[in-house]
């Protein structure tokens, strides 16, 4: 008899502490919601944003919010490796619109074997500018969206650097549409048509993009695991890479986020990784 009353007690109790943590974990995001959404106005609906393709600051920014960023990836190609750095400053003006400037580089490394001419040259890719407006921002459906534009002037590699200085510009008008499935979950599309001009060969190229991004955010926390599905559609041809990724919360301001690529129908490239460190200075 005694054996079956220590029995229920333990089923009791372990029942009841499922129960606490399970309470506590739901309290946790419960709050850490409210901490983002309703402590400032205007309204804002809590969002992962995917680290390789990123967002020109958080939908619904509010104005005085700041980040920078820097990036570190490497690119594992048949013939050589590529090694990309980025500087990026993003900051709201005004309430829903971020703007963004960003410097990327990108370096390359023969493989044994590889015959120069096969090895592009090192460049600072270009100046890129760009501008997002979040024009619907719905707590209640726990969903966001807006609209955006990148424009990148592209520079000369560096070994024919200032001759001329700029190459070429891409235009990327693009669409983001975010949607939280209850605390967690998180899901987002950012999508858009990207447009590149050569000046001195007069050229046009275009394709098509669509990022697609599925996150679960930890509990109480900023940090979460999840995966990026970048497409990109050309005229007869389709290339994907799958980014599974996550996010650590090193200080209140500052985050770590890495990220693994695995290309699906890429001939030309293997595996890939990325690093980016996410500061963000205090604002009012």
């Amino acid at each position: 008899m005694k054996f079956n009353n220590i029995t229920v007690l333990f089923l009791l109790l372990l029942t009841s502490s499922y129960s606490i943590a399970q309470i506590t974990n739901f309290e946790k995001d419960s709050l850490y919601i409210e901490q983002v959404e309703n402590l400032k106005k205007p309204d804002k609906v809590l969002h992962a944003e995917p680290l390789y393709i990123d967002l020109i600051r958080d939908l619904g920014a509010r104005k005085g919010e700041k980040e920078w960023n820097l990036g570190f990836g490497l690119t594992d190609n048949l013939k050589f490796d590529s090694y990309e750095v980025l500087i990026e400053y993003e900051w709201a003006p005004v309430n829903r619109l971020g703007l963004e400037i960003e410097l990327p580089f990108t370096f390359y490394s023969g493989i044994n074997g590889s015959e120069k001419g096969a090895i592009p040259s090192d460049h600072l890719n270009g100046l890129k500018m760009a501008a997002q407006w979040s024009f619907l921002v719905n707590e209640a459906w726990a969903t966001s969206m807006a609209i955006g534009y990148i424009n990148e002037l592209e520079f000369t590699e560096f070994e024919h650097f200032g001759r001329p200085l700029i190459k070429g510009n891409v235009y990327n008008p693009f669409l983001v549409m975010a949607k939280r499935w209850g605390q967690n979950v998180h899901s987002l599309i950012y999508t858009g048509p990207v447009v590149e001009q050569h000046f001195k060969t007069k050229e046009w190229h275009a394709r098509y993009e669509i990022n697609s991004n599925f996150h679960y955010m930890i509990s109480g926390t900023r940090n979460f695991i999840g995966l990026e599905f970048n497409k990109v559609i050309k005229p007869g041809d389709f290339g994907m890479t799958i980014r599974p990724q996550m996010r650590v919360g090193i200080a209140d301001n500052l985050l770590v986020g890495i990220v693994a690529g695995v290309p699906v129908s890429r001939y030309n490239e293997r595996l890939s990784s990325f690093v980016r460190l996410i500061w963000e200075p205090k604002h009012r």
